[in-house]
């Protein structure tokens, strides 16, 4: 009977181990497509795409959810990134509205503010701060130009300022896939 009882305990033991080092070797965090999609995503989470953020709109994408034509902030190099990465044909962009734009960032004419918060409000990444009735700014550093700041001011304090291109921003342009035209209409 004894000997039963350890049998069982040493055979439970071998197997927890066997269980525990499978569940540490063999783990799979995430889907490795959405992350190399969120990677090609701007990370401007704004929200123009439909998704909450860009790993949301990647998930979408990878589980064949949404089409790769819906990042207005990274325009048609992001969309033909995508294109490559998944193996399939370009598309036109989704509207007018995602024609690819140069990077800028947000800026507040502070003598014009009247402190209504409601570009905090629409702030997806929390680039402004400042109080109620008192005038706001823009985190430079944090801001991800996604312009979703401007139409909610009333007083139209907020403009986008491109930012200047230096040899420590500038990135090299996405090459044209020979074959792969974008067509748009």
């Amino acid at each position: 009977m004894i000997t039963a009882i350890f049998t069982i305990a040493g055979l439970a033991t071998l197997f927890g181990l066997l269980l525990g080092y499978s569940a540490i070797r063999f783990r799979v965090e995430g889907d490795p497509i959405a992350d190399q999609i969120d990677a090609l995503l701007p990370q401007t989470q704004c929200g123009q795409c439909g998704f909450a953020g860009c790993r949301p709109y990647a998930e979408a994408i990878a589980g064949g959810g949404a089409e790769i034509n819906r990042c207005p902030p990274g325009g048609e190099s992001t969309m033909i990134a995508l294109a490559e990465l998944l193996g399939r044909d370009p598309v036109p962009l989704e509207d007018e509205a995602a024609a690819e734009k140069p990077k800028s960032v947000a800026f507040i004419v502070e003598e014009e503010c009247i402190g209504c918060t409601l570009c905090i409000q629409a702030c997806p990444v929390d680039a402004i701060v400042g109080a109620a009735k008192q005038m706001h700014t823009v985190i430079a550093d944090e801001c991800t130009g996604c312009e979703l700041c401007l139409p909610p001011c009333p007083v139209e304090c907020i403009h986008m300022h491109p930012i200047e291109v230096t040899p420590q921003t500038w990135r090299w342009p996405h090459p044209p896939t020979p074959g792969r035209e974008v067509v748009n209409g």
